[in-house]
């Protein structure tokens, strides 16, 4: 059998966020902070040619880029809003370049730290959007 709630204890209001608790922080430092991780290991990475140590790194940069990823899905889809990509018509595009650099195609693939650059300049990208819109 079936239970269902009676309908004057359904929410009239359902909220959605980014994390359990619909707190409204947003900011686009946490994908930054982790890309800047993803291009120090990188640069790591290149210096040394110890097989453990470079195995070690490779993981965690795939784990950073996974975690930028995140971030940046993050703003895309939870903060962003039409108004927001009606105002700015190439967000949508940075958003998408942003985060196939952070994936395989990217930094999550490759060890070079000019590839985390170009990383951090789309996250740059869309951190002065972020910031402009939290002007408004």
């Amino acid at each position: 059998m079936r239970f269902r709630m009676p309908r004057f204890l359904t929410p009239a209001t359902v909220a959605s966020a980014h994390c359990d608790l619909p707190c409204g922080v947003y900011d686009p430092a946490q994908a930054r902070i982790e890309a800047e991780s993803v291009k120090a290991i990188c640069e790591k990475y290149q210096a040394n040619t110890d097989p453990e140590f470079r195995t070690r790194a490779l993981i965690i940069k795939e784990q950073r880029a996974e975690l930028v990823k995140h971030h940046l899905w993050v703003l895309w889809t939870d903060y962003f809003k039409a108004p927001h990509f009606e105002k700015y018509p190439q967000l949508h595009q940075l958003f998408n370049e942003a985060t196939k650099l952070a994936g395989a195609s990217g930094a999550k693939g490759s060890a070079d730290p000019a590839t985390a650059e170009q990383l951090l300049a789309k996250i740059e990208e869309i951190s002065k959007i972020f910031w402009e819109t939290k002007q408004a």
